[in-house]
């Protein structure tokens, strides 16, 4: 499943940016466009034009109708849907934040977000679990896709977990308890959208497709933030993830936690920052079990201020019962997928931001008979509108 950090302000914040009373409606319109290139290696060379299309609106309720200390928020997505890392470079975690595999317009989110006391926030509706959850803004420069919500967790689900492109019904309470503490916690539709239509924005509960369940603490201090989570699903899964050999009986237990954080390593021109994240999924029912990723970013670079520049890599590890259960049918697959991942942002105008990428991608997908692959590209980002 792939997943992408939005271009937008307010999506990079979360929820409780909706409006204020200064301005309390707020519509954003951006287009972010990917051209890239496998230059060697993996499935075969092949290039691919990727888009992705943003319609944001937030709105102040309390300025705007008098509810008191509510927000709402609509976001409106169109992806071409062009395959890329699938049919050229054969990766499991995606080089591109922005591709979806199928073209589609869909409604993104709609929330509402209640403030409830001095000090919690309630949100109900549709939401991307990553707007809040597992998210650093260190690591939002880099454009493959595990550097948003980890690959230990956006594998999962019966069609992944709330996450773009595909999201699904949540109720979430967020708490700031001083100016260091605050937690997340949530509980989301256990199966976004509809598997069989992948175009369609579906709401269907029910106790057998269950709920995911997730649980976030926040710590803020000086240059430094650290995130501790972990979540868990409520329906059961078949411990066969390939669908080879012996069918399994489905059982409980699809859970995970992990731990992420970032520091300000210099600050001023230019901020270099550090980030790292390490995931552990429980049980048999996922491909990967473990997932680590760390990486550099620069933003400022000398007269270039608002240039930015970051190197980092991403490694899934494959769990033992997958490589297991291909090495009694076949010939096995490699024990981890790696992927490491350079590029430079730069402004061209107000509204134009273009960003070079190159990435060489260890095992994809972990195929034995592909060779290591190297993908290069470039992302371009207009503003088209913001008010």
């Amino acid at each position: 499943m792939t997943k992408k950090i939005s271009v937008l302000s307010v999506l990079l914040a979360g929820p409780g940016l909706a409006g204020t009373a200064d301005q309390p409606f707020e519509l954003a319109v951006a287009y972010t466009a990917d051209y890239w290139a496998n230059v060697s290696g993996g499935v075969q060379r092949d290039t691919a034009y990727l888009d992705n299309l943003d319609v944001t609106i937030g709105l102040d309720a309390e300025a705007l109708f008098g509810l008191n200390g509510v927000e709402l928020f609509f976001y409106g997505l169109y992806n071409n849907g062009t395959p890329f890392s699938e049919s050229a470079v054969g990766d499991a975690q995606a080089v591109s934040n922005i591709e979806t595999g199928v073209r589609a317009l869909r409604l993104y989110e709609a929330w509402a977000n209640v403030r409830v006391g001095r000090h919690s926030e309630l949100l109900f509706g549709l939401y991307d679990l990553n707007s809040e959850f597992d998210a650093l803004e260190s690591s939002a420069l880099l454009m493959g896709s595990a550097h948003g919500i980890g690959t230990d967790i956006s594998q999962t689900g019966l069609n992944g977990p709330s996450i773009f492109p595909v999201t699904g019904l949540a109720l979430r309470l967020a708490t700031q308890w001083n100016d260091r503490w605050s937690t997340r916690l949530a509980i989301l539709d256990g199966v976004p959208g509809d598997p069989e239509d992948p175009r369609d924005t579906a709401i269907r509960l029910s106790e057998e497709e269950g709920a995911l369940l997730i649980g976030e603490i926040d710590y803020t201090h000086d240059r430094s933030r650290l995130l501790l989570g972990a979540w868990g699903y409520t329906a059961s899964f078949n411990t066969n993830p390939l669908g080879i050999g012996d069918s399994t009986e489905p059982s409980y237990g699809n859970s995970g936690a992990y731990v992420r954080g970032e520091t300000i390593l210099r600050a001023g021109n230019p901020t270099i920052a550090a980030f790292a994240r390490y995931g552990q999924v429980f049980g048999d029912f996922n491909i990967f079990s473990r997932f680590v990723s760390s990486g550099i970013t620069w933003h400022g670079l000398g007269s270039r201020s608002e240039d930015e520049f970051g190197v980092a890599f991403a490694w899934a590890e494959t769990s033992k019962n997958v490589r297991d259960l291909a090495g009694a049918v076949g010939p096995g697959l490699d024990n981890r997928e790696v992927a490491i991942e350079l590029t430079y942002r730069f402004p061209v105008a107000d509204w134009l931001t273009l960003q070079p990428n190159v990435q060489y991608v260890m095992n994809p997908g972990l195929d034995p008979t592909l060779d290591d692959a190297l993908a290069a590209g470039v992302r371009f980002e207009l503003q088209i509108l913001n008010f």
